[in-house]
């Protein structure tokens, strides 16, 4: 199908850019969502007249979207989760919780459609998603996924967690397997105190022989 863009969309162009698309994601998202027009002589028409007051109302909604962009670029949100010891977690982060995070920061006016999580994160670690507060203003989130705040303090000074478990447990198996097997080990042996308080009697004997 071919449409007139409203506003700009990622990979298909600008504002009054006419493209073609696939019908269903005209049908289901641009033009219910008011971000383009079919692409017949009537729109034309009507987009030329308006053009002005498009752009205008778009630059308008742009300026606002870089203010809040100081507030909410490079933030960093903390998701506390129960993870095994490799590091996959019992579920997984979604979107709405992204959301929710923000707004209990403050950040209340962040909607599902403007975050771009590709997947559910199912995993311990910090990756960074990107909000978009208007088509040309995007901004990046830092998620922090960790089993507990002292965990997520470590990931957030680059210190990988679960690194740092795997070769805690290894300094401990080494350390573990170099202790004697048992307090007792040395219990039966003659104590080298009496070895030497003994030597003298076994020579005095040769003596008198």
């Amino acid at each position: 199908m071919e449409i007139i863009l409203l506003e700009r969309i990622e990979k298909l162009g600008g504002i009054g850019d006419v493209v073609n698309v696939k019908n269903g994601f005209a049908r289901n998202y641009l033009l219910p969502n008011n971000k383009a027009l079919r692409a017949n002589d009537t729109n034309r028409k009507l987009f030329e007249a308006n053009r002005t007051k498009i752009e205008a109302d778009n630059a308008e909604r742009r300026g606002e979207a870089e203010g809040r962009a100081k507030d909410i670029d490079g933030k960093q949100i903390v998701l506390i989760r129960q993870a095994s010891n490799t590091g996959q977690l019992y579920g997984s982060v979604s979107v709405r919780d992204i959301v929710d995070a923000l707004a209990e920061e403050g950040i209340t006016d962040i909607g599902k459609s403007m975050v771009a999580l590709e997947r559910p994160i199912k995993a311990l670690g910090l990756v960074d998603v990107k909000v978009k507060l208007h088509p040309e203003v995007i901004v990046s989130v830092g998620v922090n996924v960790a089993r507990s705040p002292d965990e997520a303090e470590m990931q957030k000074q680059g210190i990988d967690v679960i690194a740092a478990m795997f070769e805690e447990e290894q300094a401990e198996a080494v350390a573990t397997a170099l202790e004697p097997d048992s307090e007792d080990e040395f219990d039966d042996a003659t104590p080298p105190s009496e070895l030497v308080a003994e030597a003298p009697v076994a020579d005095e004997a040769e003596e008198k022989a």
